[in-house]
């Protein structure tokens, strides 16, 4: 049997480093409420739509790639001094992207925000998982839920206090605001986080029967093994579904909304109804896209990843067959929640899966590298979820894609087994 002596008072720290990369991911999670701005710059700066919605897309397509760089700098340099770095690039960008919408230049806005800040986010949102995972042998799906969590959590508070700041800033003065708010608290907050000493287990934990010796892949053997390309295949399908629909989440849940005063409403009057209905949709779902991340990773911990991602998908896909059949907007409601609580359990179980599977000496990289996953499903989700809708003037069909598409993830799940156990090899 394994064991280590533990210092003192490091199991009661390690919660100090949990709360820290909470805070962390909050600030960085605010990049989803990307849509109340972009709403206020069609309306204000004459952009349009699509050119606006570009910084996003943008920005996601570099997290994933920046989280794989983060990955390999967390390694090699440490948590905290990629939190630093990623802090820095995130708050400068924010705020380079308010001096673009103050001069009315996207140019400036798309490498402000798009890119500046997206390299900063993909930074700091790898720091953190990796960090907890080394943290929390024994909690990891519980951790790692909590601070994606935190990142979820960060769309729906800078949502509800974006409309006061933007109302009595203005949008270029909110952006400073917070540029300087995210780079302190990012920095700051990135100070405590530091790796446990080598060998360090939680007091009371053992490794599990059968695993004895401490494991690990280095990162080019991991990315040679099939379990790694699966693993980055069911992350990749679980964002392009969700994203997808969160793109047409709005209309949906519009389309179902329907009243029997609509009768004697003006035209004006029940599209706006029915606006606000979508709002309203796209607001409670996103509590439970956060919520999701913490309940379906905690169950993780008990019944195992596998059979965690193996329920979602089935579900899911159930479901996205029955929504174009539905004429019920409360229970489109209910079916939305579940759907972003998926979503967001995707993004918080997979960490612990990775590590679960090939060790976590490496993970930063490991794991930074699968997030590329995310950076292209960012992109491929929502498209293809519009583009089938413009050809095929319906939702429908890519609510159908959605399921096939759900149904390959199960597969894959399925056949996931895990690689051959190893001792840490060290590059």
């Amino acid at each position: 049997m394994v064991t280590f002596l533990i210092k003192d008072n490091l199991d009661k720290q390690r919660w100090w480093i949990a709360l820290a990369a909470v805070i962390i991911q909050l600030c960085l999670g605010t990049i989803y409420s990307w849509s109340v701005i972009k709403n206020e710059l069609v309306t204000n700066q004459g952009w349009e739509e699509v050119a606006t919605s570009l910084t996003f897309v943008i920005s996601l397509g570099i997290i994933g790639c920046a989280a794989a760089v983060g990955g390999i700098l967390v390694d090699k340099k440490g948590p905290r001094f990629v939190a630093t770095l990623g802090g820095f690039l995130f708050g400068i960008g924010t705020i380079i992207a308010g001096i673009g919408i103050e001069l009315n230049n996207l140019l400036i806005l798309y490498l402000g925000y798009g890119l500046i800040a997206g390299l900063g986010n993909g930074f700091g949102y790898v720091t953190p998982i990796a960090t907890l995972i080394r943290w929390f042998p024994d909690k990891r799906g519980l951790v790692t839920g909590l601070a994606v969590m935190g990142f979820g959590a960060g769309s729906f508070f800078i949502g509800l206090i974006a409309p006061f700041c933007i109302n009595n800033f203005g949008v270029p003065n909110t952006f400073y605001i917070w540029g300087v708010c995210f780079l302190l608290l990012i920095v700051i907050s990135g100070q405590l986080l530091i790796n446990p000493p080598r060998g360090w287990l939680p007091l009371g934990y053992e490794l599990p029967t059968g695993n004895k010796t401490i494991e690990c892949y280095t990162f080019h053997r991991a990315i040679r093994a099939s379990q790694w390309w699966i693993l980055w295949g069911i992350l990749f399908v679980n964002v392009s579904a969700g994203l997808g629909f969160i793109s047409q989440l709005s209309t949906i849940a519009r389309d179902l909304y329907y009243l029997p005063i609509f009768e004697n409403l003006s035209v004006q009057d029940i599209s706006l109804l029915r606006d606000r209905a979508g709002s309203f949709v796209v607001a409670i779902a996103a509590i439970f896209n956060g919520l999701g991340r913490l309940f379906w990773a905690w169950l993780s911990d008990i019944f195992g990843r596998k059979a965690i991602f193996s329920t979602m998908f089935i579900t899911q896909g159930v479901l996205y067959l029955i929504i174009p059949y539905l004429n019920s907007y409360i229970l489109f409601i209910f079916i939305a929640c579940y759907l972003l609580s998926c979503l967001g359990g995707g993004f918080a179980t997979m960490p612990a899966f990775a590590a679960d599977t090939f060790g976590s000496e490496n993970i930063g990289r490991i794991y930074g590298a699968m997030l590329t996953a995310w950076g292209s499903a960012g992109v491929v989700g929502p498209f293809v979820f519009s583009w089938i809708k413009d050809n095929t003037a319906s939702y429908n069909y890519a609510l159908y894609g959605a399921a096939m598409l759900l149904i390959i993830g199960f597969i894959l799940t399925r056949i996931y087994h895990p690689p051959r156990r190893i001792k840490c090899i060290h590059e």
